[in-house]
């Protein structure tokens, strides 16, 4: 005779956990659609005034000026949940393309060869930021300013007032910028598989979840198990890797490089991020918020280019958004706190 025993019949008190996530995901999942709707607006309006905008080239430009943020936007991520912040990644990725342009000018390196020595530059620099705040508890703020201005000087040090022109790279890396599959640009479709992996990896694998745990509570998180060192460095080597990686992309894309490639991005990728949900006191946010936050920003630089507005406006829309978000960020932090403690006192009044 087999006896079956039921487990212990669900009291309720997992509930409020359930009903915190539900919450939290909630409220997210509408500001990731709130950016996209602000974003088809953008572009309706844009297309209505010049429908050149909407142009096959059009579209074209617009993908590839977006990937290279996004993919920065994806590595800043990471390290944002974990309530840091890595504000070397503009300066990583022109040592990269720098490093890169060397490597191949006036050779037959091939694409794969690029896109490695890409990375390794941008991990280096990511281990030496991340072992200093994770392992040496120096503020992440100072590390990554020092780093910004380290890695600017290293460059202009060893560019020396140089420059890598297009007719020095290899034909291979060139058509890795240019080239398209079926009518899509390369490079677009490279930010959408790493963003599509590191959006799995955050989802769904527990060294991903726990970068979260980390930005909630980095105390709590330790009392849990957490290696919070570990998983911090592990955040700025990876946004690190990535930054190098988009610093081969920029050379690939550009086929000219010089020593101060993209100098000052530094507030348009914290900025890509914050408007896209992801939390500057970290523990909550997407990536795929953040790459909707970078596809904004991009449009929004487009489009005053297309209706001929000084270019002076987009850094000032762009500390705009930032500042917003930051605002909104707050507001809905508290509500939402206000919210849980609400159904919290429910659930413990037996309600």
């Amino acid at each position: 005779m087999t006896t079956t025993v039921d487990g212990p019949p669900d009291t309720g008190a997992g509930a409020p956990a359930r009903g915190a996530s539900s919450l939290v995901e909630a409220v997210f999942r509408a500001r990731e659609i709130s950016i996209a709707g602000a974003l088809a607006l953008l572009i309706l309006g844009t297309y209505l005034a010049n429908p050149r905008f909407l142009s096959g080239q059009g579209v074209r430009d617009l993908l590839l000026n977006a990937s290279i943020l996004v993919l920065l936007a994806v590595g800043q991520s990471a390290v944002v949940i974990t309530r840091n912040i890595d504000l070397s990644v503009g300066s990583v990725v022109g040592l990269a393309a720098f490093a890169c342009g060397r490597f191949v000018a006036g050779t037959d390196h091939g694409v794969l060869a690029v896109l490695l020595l890409g990375a390794a530059v941008g991990v280096v620099c990511g281990l030496v930021s991340g072992a200093l705040v994770s392992y040496g508890g120096v503020p992440a703020l100072v590390v990554t300013l020092g780093m910004l201005y380290i890695i600017q000087g290293v460059d202009y040090w060893w560019a020396r007032g140089d420059q890598i022109g297009a007719a020095e790279v290899p034909d291979p890396v060139l058509r890795l910028g240019s080239g398209s599959v079926l009518g899509v640009p390369y490079l677009p479709l490279i930010a959408l598989v790493v963003l599509a992996a590191t959006a799995s990896f955050l989802r769904d694998r527990a060294s991903g979840r726990e970068l979260y745990a980390i930005g909630s509570n980095p105390e709590a998180a330790l009392l849990a198990g957490i290696p919070v060192r570990r998983r911090i460095l592990a955040a700025y080597v990876f946004s690190g890797a990535v930054a190098g990686f988009a610093g081969a992309l920029w050379l690939a894309r550009f086929g000219t490089v010089v020593a101060d490639n993209a100098h000052g991005w530094e507030l348009t990728v914290v900025s890509a991020v914050v408007v896209g949900g992801v939390a500057i006191t970290g523990g909550t946010g997407t990536v795929w918020g953040a790459a909707l936050g970078a596809l904004l920003l991009t449009t929004i630089g487009s489009v005053l280019v297309i209706l001929k507005v000084d270019s002076f406006w987009q850094g000032a829309l762009t500390g705009a958004l930032l500042l917003l978000a930051i605002g909104v960020d707050r507001v809905v932090n508290l509500r939402m706190t206000a919210a849980l403690r609400k159904r919290s006192a429910r659930h413990g009044n037996g309600v």
